[in-house]
């Protein structure tokens, strides 16, 4: 028992140190008086104060923004459509394509990335927001496919039957029966697609074009020239609204559980 509970110890002393100590390093910085990264000298918002005056930083914020709502409104509507048109089939080949359904989340982001270049180049589409929203509906649409697609797996399919037998049609029996049902599952899979979204970098840069900045971008480009403290506030920003988010998705599992 003491030898495991040293190897659980040790392990988490790992974690803490590889993972979340260099977090706590940069949620202190962006609190120092200091614009030098050297040692803590005092408390101080000024970094976050110049970051919100910053307009470039907030234009692309708002970039982001839109980006990761309209992906994943367009996514949790392909997603759902798609889960319940799968758990409908019945044929042979129903298994591959489930697994064609979710393989964008299994190609590494940098050949996802390249093959959406090319295949816009092709189109002739202009780089902007319109190809980053479908590079982005992409590779959201599994995660909200996946979550609805295991909240189908658990419903009842007799409740709808009952509805198609008291005379309502398909389209009246979905709305009213199966999508109050799974709505907790695409929201939460649509919380988690906008996560994401708002994370991306690699197949924002392939799909971005020279005049439009995301805020991942702007961060990346950013950091090329050196850490500063208004990085570190920004870092600390987006790290709190993506726990926030994660906070929601795992209330919204959790009441679906109930």
């Amino acid at each position: 028992m003491k030898k495991n509970s040293k190897l659980s110890g040790f392990y988490l002393g790992l974690i803490f140190f590889l993972m979340y100590l260099p977090i706590a390093v940069v949620v202190v910085f962006s609190f120092n008086q200091s614009k030098l990264p050297v040692a803590f000298t005092g408390f101080s918002l000024e970094w976050y104060d110049k970051l919100f005056h910053n307009t470039a930083m907030m234009e692309a914020l708002g970039n982001s923004l839109i980006l990761g709502v309209s992906s994943c409104l367009i996514s949790a509507v392909i997603g759902t459509l798609g889960a319940v048109g799968l758990s409908r089939i019945h044929w042979r080949s129903k298994g591959l394509l489930e697994y064609i359904s979710i393989l964008p989340l299994m190609i590494p982001e940098i050949i996802l990335g390249m093959v959406l270049m090319a295949f816009f180049y092709m189109l002739g589409l202009p780089f902007g927001m319109l190809t980053l929203l479908l590079g982005h509906t992409v590779f959201c649409v599994p995660y909200i496919l996946m979550e609805v697609k295991a909240r189908l797996v658990g419903m009842d399919p007799s409740l709808e039957e009952a509805a198609r037998d008291l005379g309502a049609g398909p389209f009246r029996a979905f709305w009213d029966i199966t999508l109050p049902l799974i709505m907790p599952a695409v929201v939460s899979g649509s919380l988690l697609a906008f996560a994401m979204s708002m994370d991306d970098v690699v197949i924002s840069i392939f799909v971005n074009g020279p005049r439009l900045s995301t805020l991942p971008i702007k961060v990346y480009t950013q950091l090329k020239t050196g850490v500063t403290p208004e990085i570190n506030a920004l870092c600390t920003l987006m790290l709190a609204v993506t726990l926030f988010i994660l906070l929601l998705y795992s209330l919204v599992k959790r009441g679906r559980k109930k």
